[in-house]
């Protein structure tokens, strides 16, 4: 089982680069102005405080961990995450995922995301059919579009060229949201908004067989009444649809069946269906969940941002634990000898499933993370020197070898369980209260602490186990012995 999981770790980091966090890598910036439509509004600091707050609620969502975000002077929300190392020219596999990224942030940033519903007018039915039949035909072009730009930039196209798809998928995009504003405009709008929501999950839409996705909503007490209401309304009439909108855009229109005319659609729930994406649907979903924003933004600023700390200060931070390391494991070889070496061998594969994890989950590594993982490293040798101070005990008290190893893991397994799991708590309350940087150091002395517990007491054991059965010359008690 272990040379199983350290092939699955070394194979999972052979196709899985590590993340690094602003310190260490750098990443990128986005700053966003802060303002109002009604130019006597004034924006306090505690409005913007609010306004970085649903940013942050909504960052959190897309899942970019050790995202920075602050607010600057009296307008400014600055966001400032890491990315993957700067794609290599002509890459544009690899660039499309930063632009992509950096457009998902950006949308969180500028939409308020007041989700707002409505009924079409009746004097309006001709006009929004037109509407619907020219939405869909730049939805295809759009879609088309983006099919050509992926194409192009797996197949490495150049830049001018990239650019100029780009321009025209632009274009269109800007076609088809002009329309959904069109067709918002054709609704009358009721009091049912997002505001009444208690709960949203993106899903697969099974109507369209997986390839499309929709939202499900779950509305409050309240909401549900209002959501019955204006069912009933529109079921009353077989013309009008109810409208969805998104910041005045009509984001899904739907036909109430005559069968709700007396009592509407009960039980507090909707759907939002359409065209969505896995990447639309989720976003919707994060915005919806995030709240909606009080005031407008607008990015006024995007720019590469270098490593915080410097490339000296990450060089020597990493010179100074990996000595420190050394170290370590030249004085458990000196003063423990055969369990010694045997500690060093279950430090190694402790570092190799460690690294794994933080490539799977995947965790940002900062230099707070470092340090947390190397703090891991010193409670996984103490847990050690617990069990092998344990085994010396029983050697002395008269017991054989074997016996005596198989003692001091069940004796010293109390001790270093009860030690981790207070140290797990307060991992708990770091990464629950802390946030940035904190939060970091506390996922990865987290991680550490229960893989250490996984490599002394099942690592350890068996190699030294092993061991013994390896040669006959192993089994002398001096190399159990320590030296003082």
């Amino acid at each position: 089982m272990i040379l199983a999981m350290v092939l699955a770790a070394a194979v999972l980091l052979g196709n899985r680069s590590l993340q690094l966090g602003l310190d260490l890598q750098g990443g990128h910036q986005l700053s966003a102005r802060v303002f109002s439509a009604d130019p006597e509004t004034v924006i306090t600091a505690d409005d913007l405080d609010g306004v970085k707050n649903v940013i942050q609620r909504r960052i959190d969502g897309l899942g970019l961990a050790q995202t920075q975000i602050h607010t600057v002077g009296s307008d400014r929300v600055v966001v400032q995450l890491p990315t993957a190392q700067p794609p290599q020219e002509g890459d544009g596999e690899a660039q499309a995922v930063v632009d992509d990224t950096l457009q998902q942030v950006a949308n969180q940033i500028t939409e308020k995301a007041v989700l707002q519903f409505g009924v079409l007018r009746p004097g309006e039915v001709d006009r929004y059919a037109t509407l619907v039949q020219e939405r869909g035909n730049a939805r295809v072009a759009v879609l088309l579009g983006q099919q050509q730009l992926e194409q192009l930039q797996r197949s490495r196209g150049s830049s001018e060229e990239l650019g100029a798809f780009r321009e025209e998928l632009e274009a269109a995009q800007t076609t088809f949201d002009q329309l959904e504003q069109d067709i918002g405009r054709l609704f009358d709008l009721r009091p049912l908004t997002g505001d009444d929501l208690v709960q949203v999950v993106a899903e697969p839409n099974l109507e369209s067989q997986g390839e499309y996705y929709q939202l499900s909503l779950t509305f409050s007490a309240a909401g549900a009444q209002a959501f019955a209401d204006l069912t009933k309304e529109v079921a009353a009439d077989g013309n009008l649809r109810l409208g969805i909108l998104l910041d005045g855009r009509s984001i899904s229109e739907a036909t109430v069946g005559p069968e709700f005319r007396e009592n509407g659609i009960t039980g507090g729930g909707a759907r939002i269906t359409g065209a969505f994406t896995l990447e639309q649907a989720r976003g919707l979903e994060v915005q919806l969940r995030g709240g909606s924003l009080p005031y407008d933004t607008e990015i006024v600023e995007q720019r590469t941002v270098g490593a915080t700390l410097g490339s000296d200060n990450v060089r020597r931070s990493l010179t100074a634990a990996l000595t420190g390391l050394a170290l370590v494991s030249g004085l458990m070889v000196i003063i423990y000898r055969l369990p010694g070496l045997v500690a060093v061998a279950a430090l190694a594969i402790y570092a190799l499933l460690n690294l794994a994890v933080y490539a799977l989950v995947p965790v940002v590594l900062t230099l707070p993370g470092i340090a947390g993982l190397i703090l891991s490293f010193g409670m996984a040798v103490d847990a050690n020197v617990l069990i092998f101070e344990r085994i010396r005990e029983e050697l002395r008290s008269g017991r054989k070898l074997y016996q005596a190893v198989e003692t001091g893991f069940n004796r010293a397994f109390n001790s270093i369980f009860d030690g981790s799991v207070t140290t797990l708590i307060s991992c708990l309350a770091l990464g629950y209260l802390g946030s940035g940087l904190v939060r970091g150091f506390a996922i990865t002395l987290g991680i550490g602490v229960g893989l250490s517990l996984f490599t002394s007491l099942v690592c350890s054991r068996t190699l030294l186990k092993t061991s013994l059965f390896l040669h006959p010359a192993l089994r002398k008690i001096q190399y159990f012995q320590p030296v003082r």
